[in-house]
């Protein structure tokens, strides 16, 4: 895992996490802990990490199957003064399924983000979300 920090044109600072990791569920884990992680530090609700956590899943699974393949999964986490991007790319060695997002998936996270999508190939599927951090509620 590592840490960047950049500066915007406004002056904005962003915070760049970037974490690759087999592509076996057991490993991708550790792409749920380290949302929560981000999300939580910038202060984000209870509700809201638990939102994103189970978003990351859901890409993760949608882009590896509930078996994993052979390859790795690379994710980047940005952080904004609104929220948290998350970009991933699977690099695959096999030619394993194809990268499918069910309807239900697709229900699931539009009702958890606010943005997200896919793009790629089949050796090298890409997804992208974004989840904004709404002001807690006194």
């Amino acid at each position: 895992m590592e840490e960047v920090s950049r500066v915007d044109e406004s002056g904005t600072r962003h915070d760049e996490v970037n974490l690759a990791v087999p592509a076996n569920p057991e490993y991708l884990r550790l792409a749920r802990v380290t949302a929560a992680g981000l999300a939580s530090r910038l202060g984000f609700s209870f509700d809201q990490v638990e939102d994103l956590r189970l978003a990351i899943d859901e890409l993760c699974f949608s882009l590896t199957g509930s078996q994993g393949r052979r390859g790795r999964v690379a994710m980047t986490f940005i952080s904004g003064p609104t929220g948290l991007e998350v970009m991933g790319r699977g690099d695959f060695d096999d030619e394993g399924p194809a990268v499918e997002v069910s309807e239900v998936s697709e229900m699931i996270l539009a009702a958890l983000v606010d943005s997200h999508s896919f793009g790629g190939t089949q050796r090298t599927p890409t997804f992208q979300l974004f989840k904004t951090r709404n002001p807690s509620v006194p």
